[in-house]
């Protein structure tokens, strides 16, 4: 069993990377942003405090990873997987259907892990970046992040009966969540409805989440950020189980 999943994990992981698009937007765009918004602000700390932008922005461009692998990549995978009669062969086959969902997923994480990396290292050797919190807690709240958008993507995944139906309904779910989050776009920079209305989005708690703890806070300090972002995951992969369909 555990052979198994190591196998599809690894296949999946090389797909991945192997797709253009998907590459490029989940580990290279991430960065090319962080390079361009930090060549213009640079990472001088704000006056009357220890951090700067790369500092402060560098959990935007975390959420930015876990959105695209989250909502693009595991949305158009499983959809063109059912398109293709994949998604039936597998259910046909000797392989449990759950250890085809959980390689995807694992194969997902690991691709978001090394964005993360990406980022982290860009920004620590081109920018000098700070770190003021608990690697662990960082660590524990990417992963809570991760799994809760995973489980956003998963709803659509989950009924998309085509590559281009998942993208479509991917693509309504990423971009809002791009430009209103604080991702792309500080939040500062919104209309105040539309600074209200983003408060509900999993993205930007998770982006809050994130920044906090990067900058010295700690978990129990965002009680509110993590219980939206629990909830969305116990929903997100209920719904997912319920309605989810193998062609």
């Amino acid at each position: 069993m555990l052979q198994r999943y190591f196998r599809l994990t690894r296949m999946e992981f090389i797909l991945y990377l192997r797709e253009p698009s998907g590459f490029f937007f989940t580990l290279i765009f991430p960065l090319l942003l962080m390079m361009l918004f930090g060549s213009i602000w640079g990472n001088d700390p704000f006056p009357g405090e220890n951090f700067g932008y790369i500092d402060f922005a560098v959990s935007a461009f975390i959420g930015m990873v876990i959105l695209t692998s989250g909502i693009m990549g595991l949305t158009t995978s499983i959809a063109a997987y059912r398109e293709k009669g994949i998604l039936r062969r597998f259910k046909a086959s000797p392989i449990s259907p759950l250890l085809v969902l959980t390689a995807e997923l694992s194969s997902l994480f690991l691709i978001t892990v090394a964005g993360m990396i990406l980022l982290l290292v860009a920004g620590a050797l081109v920018f000098g970046m700070r770190f003021y919190g608990s690697i662990l807690e960082v660590f524990l709240a990417f992963v809570l992040s991760t799994l809760s958008i995973s489980a956003l993507g998963f709803i659509p995944a989950s009924l998309a009966p085509t590559a281009r139906s998942g993208m479509i309904i991917a693509n309504a779910m990423y971009f809002p969540m791009l430009f209103l989050s604080g991702a792309a776009l500080p939040r500062e920079m919104l209309p105040p409805f539309l600074s209200t209305f983003s408060e509900v989005l999993p993205l930007t708690q998770v982006i809050e989440l994130l920044r906090g703890l990067w900058l010295g806070g700690h978990l129990w300090e965002f009680p509110v950020q993590i219980a939206v972002l629990c909830g969305v995951t116990v929903a997100g992969f209920a719904i997912a189980a319920k309605y989810f369909r193998w062609e």
